[in-house]
């Protein structure tokens, strides 16, 4: 899945803002307080609110306050979200919109709907239009019908108006645009890793995917050391290759059925445990799992991954997600380095700024001053410190 649009209307600090042919890998600068972390709660907002409902995603974003903490600052109109993407490189443009509204005081779902564009020209066709729990979605396959005329919509009833139609009607299977969707939102990767919670000893367990939080690291390394020893071994050598001293690194399932992660120094007989490692050790170990997972995420949001780092590391990294978002994975980063920026191309590159108490997002491919710059050699992460990204201080 590639995102190619968002807009975003009264969603805190984005009052009114759209990001236009978003790349693959897309990198984010800003001072605190403009809005990144902002950008990460919109996707994880509609994942929550896909496996949940609208109210919980609220509450969990916004606090007991709700929608009202959600909203811009002195707005009381609706919320609205707005994606353009695309389920595959050669699959048609789809645009998703949700709006949020309230009813009675409680939130509920105002608009939802899902179109597609099946050629160039032409209007787009409705494939899922709901308001407030009560609307229709189609049920052909895509490459089954060629005029809208053919399109059998079934109308359905929710169980309640804060419930989104992409999550009732995925779980069906003559509903398959719907289905695609879905899977695609709940498979999104916000990542809030914490390395106190990937410390500690775990459960004996299973686990594929490294968790938001990296609570499960030692599971899922055990997990790739048995089920994926290539993706292991190109794991460990990159993160030897980065971690000088580290020769080898296992999960032991111990007598009481705890999983402990070890780390082998060549220079010592024994292994240390996880909890004896510096922080940075951690964190790459964790980033290059995340990076390698088999079945990589279609969305993967990561803030300011240059933390704990050494920087001459960000470089090899940047790359890292570059490649992962090469093979299909969509990335979105936050960062305050410019070391890491200095890895990024024009393209890759949006800032955020407040103008008049609310958020604006520009393009550094869209300033001419930086655009000159950089045909002459120049690298952004000096440019953004040397200030030439208005609005921003690097400081």
């Amino acid at each position: 899945m590639k995102i190619e649009y968002l807009r975003l209307k009264n969603f805190k600090a984005f009052q009114d803002v759209e990001m236009r042919d978003i790349p693959n890998f897309c990198i984010l600068v800003g001072a605190n307080g403009t809005g990144k972390t902002t950008l990460f709660n919109v996707f994880g907002f509609l994942r929550d609110a896909f496996t949940t409902n609208i109210h919980t995603a609220l509450t969990k974003q916004g606090g007991s306050k709700g929608i009202s903490e959600m909203r811009s600052r002195g707005q009381k109109k609706d919320i609205e979200i707005e994606l353009k993407f695309r389920v595959t490189p050669n699959s048609p443009l789809a645009t998703y919109l949700l709006i949020i509204g309230e009813k009675d005081g409680l939130p509920i779902v105002k608009r939802e709907v899902l179109k597609y564009r099946r050629k160039s020209r032409g209007k787009p066709w409705n494939f899922l239009d709901f308001s407030e729990g009560k609307g229709y979605a189609v049920t052909n396959e895509l490459d089954q019908i060629t005029d809208e005329s053919e399109l059998r919509r079934d109308e359905q009833t929710l169980k309640s108006p804060d419930i989104l139609a992409v999550k009732g009607l995925a779980q069906f299977e003559k509903f398959p645009v719907v289905k695609a969707l879905g899977e695609l939102i709940e498979n999104w990767h916000i990542s809030d890793f914490h390395i106190s919670k990937a410390r500690p000893e775990q459960e004996a367990g299973y686990a594929e995917h490294l968790s938001t939080e990296g609570g499960n690291l030692s599971l899922v390394t055990q997990y790739l050391y048995q089920r994926h020893k290539d993706i292991f071994d190109l794991i460990l050598s990159k993160l030897a290759h980065r971690i000088p001293g580290i020769s080898n690194i296992d999960a032991k399932t111990t007598e009481e059925g705890r999983v402990l992660l070890r780390f082998q120094d060549g220079s010592f007989e024994d292994p240390f445990l996880a909890r004896y490692v510096s922080d940075g050790t951690i964190k790459m170990l964790a980033y290059l799992i995340l990076l390698h997972d088999p079945r990589p995420h279609p969305l993967l949001c990561v803030e300011e991954p240059e933390n704990q780092l050494y920087p001459k590391l960000l470089a090899e990294l940047a790359e890292e997600f570059r490649a992962y978002a090469n093979r299909g994975g969509q990335v979105f980063v936050s960062t305050h380095s410019p070391d890491f920026l200095n890895s990024a191309k024009l393209e890759e590159v949006f800032w955020l700024v407040k103008e008049k108490g609310y958020t604006k997002i520009k393009r550094a491919a869209e300033n001419e001053q930086i655009s000159e710059y950089i045909k002459l050699g120049d690298q952004l992460g000096y440019l953004w410190k040397e200030g030439f990204f208005e609005g921003v201080d690097p400081q």
